[in-house]
């Protein structure tokens, strides 16, 4: 299940898990050592989703997809237990491992896929 940058024609991922419930999403990647994969939440409606890295031991890079799937915004190099606020609505986020946003040439406006 590849997440791909359509815009750049890159892999940015070759699995990932799919953060459904409310519990995964509330936990994401707390209290965790490493990233073992790729964390995707999808909302039910696009919406300012904030992140917190309290208890996540490693940096990571970020990004917020809108309703088309279109980087509306990304970070590099999340720290931990630091705060980042969304400036756009978004309807799916995905939490990478640290260094994948520039490896991939990603950046806002790129169309990702996510395969199911």
């Amino acid at each position: 299940m590849p997440i791909k940058n359509l815009t750049k024609n890159t892999i940015i991922a070759t699995d990932y898990k799919h953060c459904t419930s409310f519990w995964e999403q509330a936990i994401g990647l707390m209290f965790t050592r490493t990233m073992k994969q790729p964390l995707v939440f999808v909302f039910d409606r696009p919406q300012r989703v904030h992140l917190h890295m309290w208890f996540v031991f490693y940096p990571i890079d970020v990004l917020w997809l809108d309703e088309e799937m279109h980087v509306v915004q990304m970070v590099e190099n999340l720290r931990p237990f630091m705060l980042v606020f969304s400036l756009k609505r978004s309807i799916c986020v995905v939490e990478l491992p640290n260094g994948v946003i520039k490896s991939s040439k990603t950046a806002v406006g790129d169309r990702i896929e996510i395969a199911n």
